[in-house]
């Protein structure tokens, strides 16, 4: 039994979910709330991102399920890393050493649909990034004019006290605004008037994402080389995360297709002929022949109609099919034909009736009507026990 459930809560899933449903809340949310991308959600970042080291942990995640979060304290599992850290383990970014050697990664994500992984597609994908500003070849102004930045030192960093309480202090450190955390600046004068001493201006970039046929849910495409430019670093990378949209019809199992169909009594008895639109527009005819009995959650496939194979694209998976048998309205046939049906149905059980059996009546089930009774009766009986309480208090001082 899970004891707390703030770690699931912060992700959006269920205390049974699976590592891959762990995996893909995960994905979603700090794709969302990305300090890039939201700089106000710093602090629901951070907190995904405890939740996801925790969980996408087997052992931490029983120990969390075990003893809540004070369990993870104690035993001494909280986890070092930061939650930028665990953003660019989780999608490929590296760690601290290769930040130091690359400039920044780009991480999108990109919506697409099932017939675009059916059949391959090519999509334009329009970006902002930072590239070394051709004016000034990334110095930031009048070369041999630039200084250390006297609010920071040439730290980069502001540090700030203040004071919470008597004899309590606290510090904080942020990025110091004065020279945007590079610990140098320029004049007003010397300051590069294209990229305003920043080093990096701001380019539009369109990338042409090829989707390969059979490509899933969560797959990376990685363009290299692509990401934000900084002096002095190999540039970043661009990494395009797919993320499946909901199909109407399919629903995707690895490389198989599943989808359900209702067809009638009279065709599950009787047998049938369907027609199924596939992802590429072709027809496929379904033929159930006369004899085969289709029961309420059989499930049959179509070999070789499932989806493609990554790269074996001419394989394919699956198409499996979950059929629900819809039956005939109440009186649908006159009561005197019914004999008639009988005689050609499976013969029906037999049971020995007793004098002690009691025969009762099926009646429709109405949770709304028995949950209102409920609520009347659990009324009632509190104000009873309302009355007897008082009663009772007024016996004892009497």
């Amino acid at each position: 039994m899970v004891r707390e459930t703030g770690y699931y809560d912060q992700l959006g899933v269920k205390p049974d979910a699976s590592l891959d449903e762990i995996k893909k809340a995960y994905r979603k949310l700090a794709l969302k709330y990305h300090p890039d991308k939201n700089p106000n959600e710093g602090e629901k970042f951070k907190l995904i991102s405890q939740a996801y080291d925790v969980l996408s942990d087997a052992k931490k995640r029983e120990l969390y399920d075990q003893g809540g979060e004070q369990a993870i304290k104690e035993g001494g599992m909280a986890g070092g890393d930061s939650p930028m850290d665990i953003f660019n383990m989780f999608f490929g970014g590296g760690g601290r050493m290769q930040r130091e050697r690359k400039g920044k990664n780009l991480v999108h994500q990109l919506g697409v649909t099932l017939e675009e992984l059916y059949n391959g597609s090519t999509r334009k994908l329009a970006l902002q990034k930072n590239v070394i500003c051709q004016k000034c070849d990334g110095y930031g102004g009048k070369k041999g004019t630039v200084e250390k930045c006297s609010s920071c030192k040439g730290s980069g960093v502001q540090v700030r006290v203040q004071q919470i309480g008597p004899g309590m202090i606290q510090q904080t450190q942020s990025m110091c605004s004065d020279c945007s955390g590079q610990g140098e600046r320029f004049s007003a004068k010397d300051r590069c008037k294209t990229c305003n001493g920043r080093k990096v201006e701001r380019k539009k970039k369109i990338l042409e994402v090829h989707i390969d046929k059979g490509m899933k849910d969560g797959q990376k495409i990685t363009f290299n080389g692509e990401g934000d430019q900084e002096p002095g670093l190999e540039p970043g990378d661009v990494t395009i995360i797919l993320d499946l949209k909901e199909h109407p019809v399919f629903q995707r199992k690895d490389n198989n297709l599943l989808m359900k169909m209702k067809i009638r009594l009279v065709e599950a008895l009787c047998g049938f002929k369907k027609t199924i639109s596939t992802l590429d527009n072709r027809s496929l005819l379904i033929h159930s022949p006369p004899g085969q009995v289709i029961k309420p959650n059989d499930l049959k496939c179509v070999h070789n109609e499932g989806m493609p194979v990554y790269r074996e694209p001419f394989e394919k998976g699956l198409l499996i099919i979950r059929f629900e048998i819809e039956f005939p309205d109440d009186h649908w046939l006159p009561e005197h034909m019914l004999p008639d049906l009988e005689r050609l149905l499976p013969v029906r059980e037999h049971i020995m009736l007793t004098d002690d059996m009691e025969e009762v009546d099926l009646c429709q089930v109405d949770f709304e009507s028995q949950q209102r009774r409920n609520h009347s009766a659990e009324a009632y009986h509190e104000d009873d026990e309302e009355e007897r309480r008082q009663t009772g208090v007024q016996c004892q001082t009497q």
